[in-house]
């Protein structure tokens, strides 16, 4: 185990940075959270990782870690206690592939409450956005330089698929997925029943720094989902045991199982998504049967260039009776995959078990959906395996 303290590299408006944070409370890990102004990440941390992004893991002992998964996968070798990961084979898919909806799929429904309510929260975000300006600059000067930022993720929206023909359908979808996640949280303090895991972790990343804490969708989530509110709150406490709850065993449910109520929000999940995976899945193919014979670590990049994400071109394809346009997501693909190969391994007889929930839950043409060509991560880009 690491000596010391580990530093965050974050803000509290980040979405993946909520992800991160989370964990390392939940865990029971020390560490400092700094923002990004700071010299030595903009002089040290930044040129090392190879491009600006947050969250970076600095640990105690001088390693950079970026990407929450890589994050979380590096300090559970090193901690592992409290133990996060469930016992079941059939739970630790389930937790792997919510921790994956939640980090991906929501990403464009996260930016859209940003940032087509910018007018109604704009101070509220520029404060936010300040936050990573030096705070040797005088105030209204870091505020006037936040707009400049705020500008370029604004200017994300339509890359993400985010346009005034599919907003009324990105909404209700939103609202189905909150009316599932609220029934839920109101027997349950966790996704995966009375502790959390690698479920909660991934949809803490768009549910807490986005749509909990900007204006308008804390608003909207707080008067129709309160239970998904309190929940975010609970998961950026230390505690494990809510006494909400009737149940105070702090555990996961036993014999693999997972709570009735989950299989609805996992309907969902796999309803909503399965559309654009498998859009962004032919379009992978696209690109690379353009490649030829491309050798390992060739980068998953339309032009070559590193990218926190990526895509390997445009895919358009109905969903909720709209058009979507947007840049492919391999991204997904990658973080899909790593619930794949849990699955792959389980034995017979959870195999079986998932199977049947897949059947009940209409997951299977989602855990379906593979690439030729294996996505890996390395020196924080997607490369090809």
């Amino acid at each position: 185990m690491a000596v010391g303290q580990h530093i965050l590299w974050g803000t509290p408006h980040s979405l993946y940075t909520g992800k991160a944070r989370s964990y390392l409370i939940k865990k029971q890990i020390a560490f400092a959270e700094r923002v990004p102004g700071n010299p030595h990440f903009l002089n040290d941390v930044v040129p090392a990782i190879g491009h600006m992004v947050l969250p970076v893991l600095e640990t105690a002992d001088g390693q950079l870690v970026q990407d929450t998964s890589a994050i979380i996968d590096h300090l559970d070798t090193q901690y592992p206690e409290p133990d996060l990961t469930p016992p079941g084979g059939v739970q630790q898919v389930v937790a792997n592939f919510l921790d994956a909806f939640g980090s991906n799929y929501l990403l464009p429904l996260a930016m859209h409450y940003r940032w087509t309510y910018r007018a109604e929260q704009e101070l509220f975000l520029q404060a936010e956005f300040a936050r990573a300006v030096p705070p040797a600059i005088p105030y209204e000067q870091r505020l006037a330089m936040a707009g400049a930022i705020m500008n370029r993720f604004n200017g994300f929206l339509p890359n993400l698929g985010v346009t005034p023909a599919v907003i009324p359908a990105m909404e209700e979808s939103y609202r189905e997925l909150l009316a599932v996640l609220e029934a839920h949280f109101r027997l349950h303090p966790y996704l995966l029943g009375g502790r959390p895991s690698l479920a909660d972790f991934g949809m803490m990343a768009p549910l807490y720094a986005h749509l909990a804490r900007d204006p308008v969708p804390a608003l909207l989530m707080r008067t129709i989902a309160p239970n998904v509110a309190r929940w975010t709150e609970r998961m950026n406490s230390p505690a494990i045991i809510d006494s909400d709850y009737a149940d105070d065993s702090g555990a996961y449910p036993s014999d693999d199982a997972i709570p009735a109520s989950l299989e609805d929000v996992l309907r969902v999940a796999f309803s909503h998504w399965a559309p654009g995976l498998a859009a962004d899945a032919a379009q992978f193919e696209q690109w690379l049967a353009s490649l030829g014979d491309a050798p390992s670590g060739t980068l998953v990049s339309h032009d070559g260039k590193r990218q926190v994400h990526p895509h390997v071109g445009r895919v358009s394809y109905a969903w909720r009776g709209v058009t979507v346009e947007r840049a492919s997501q391999p991204h997904s693909l990658w973080h899909l995959a790593r619930a794949q190969a849990l699955a792959d391994r389980l034995p017979e007889s959870d195999a079986h078990a998932l199977q049947a929930l897949l059947a009940r839950t209409g997951g299977a043409e989602v855990m379906a959906i593979r690439t030729t060509r294996p996505i890996k991560r390395s020196e924080n880009v997607l490369v090809l395996a």
